[in-house]
């Protein structure tokens, strides 16, 4: 009988554990990984960015954290327990910035501290950022709702991207146009002819003034008026 019970006993026990163990998340995640969430700096809202890669700085080529080829809006990033520093790279290979190598980088400084969970669950470290520091290419800023990384799931960063707000149009109004605009395509012109092809002759042309011409006599001067038939005697 008392074996029985020694054995219910025990039996109620380990459940307790694994429950207990369960609670933490330390059999789903026995490692402390910070979770970072993407976001628009202009809206605040979560956002899902395709054609990022993001990988530890000096980690192999193929051990990225977020390939290209996928649609991310939120990224592990692990921190390295044998220093008290760890950089990200973030290389955004969309059409328009990846012939540039755009990219940015993220460092984390914190302060890392063995912990002992359970037996069952054994131990990890515990990490406290102290400081982030990194590049405004693209990532406007970083965000830290909880300094303390444990193996509890939880997403405690925000990675700020500067993205386009798809209610803005791409083509900005402009006001409209004038009829006769001063500008070089539609410049103040006068006013042409009807026929351009003829010549234009202003109404009054600077022409000069016609000459004088004498006087013709009246219909009865004061004296005769010398003919072709007048002769003149000589005495």
């Amino acid at each position: 009988m008392k074996r029985l019970f020694y054995i219910a006993a025990l039996a109620t026990l380990s459940g307790a554990i694994l429950e207990g163990c369960n609670t933490t998340g330390c059999t789903e995640n026995q490692n402390s990984v910070p979770l970072a969430g993407f976001y628009s700096m202009s809206t605040g809202d979560a956002v899902a960015i395709d054609s990022l890669a993001i990988a530890g700085e000096g980690a192999p080529n193929d051990s990225l954290l977020l390939g290209p080829s996928e649609r991310g809006s939120q990224v592990y990033l692990p921190l390295r327990s044998d220093r008290n520093v760890t950089t990200f790279v973030i290389k955004y290979m969309q059409k328009a910035l990846a012939e540039y190598d755009v990219e940015d980088r993220i460092t984390f400084y914190y302060e890392s501290t063995p912990w002992f969970a359970s037996e069952e669950c054994g131990a990890m470290y515990h990490y406290r950022i102290t400081r982030v520091s990194h590049t405004s290419q693209i990532l406007d800023s970083v965000g830290i709702s909880d300094s303390l990384v444990t193996n509890i799931e939880s997403q405690t960063i925000g990675l700020y991207f500067r993205t386009s707000d798809p209610d803005e149009p791409e083509n900005p109004e402009t006001p409209d146009n004038p009829e006769n605009p001063d500008t070089p395509e539609n410049p103040d012109t006068p006013d042409t002819p009807e026929n351009p092809d003829e010549p234009v002759t202003p109404e009054n042309p600077d022409t000069p003034d016609e000459p004088d011409t004498p006087n013709t006599p009246d219909d009865n001067p004061e004296g005769p008026a010398p003919s072709d038939n007048t002769t003149v005697s000589h005495d």
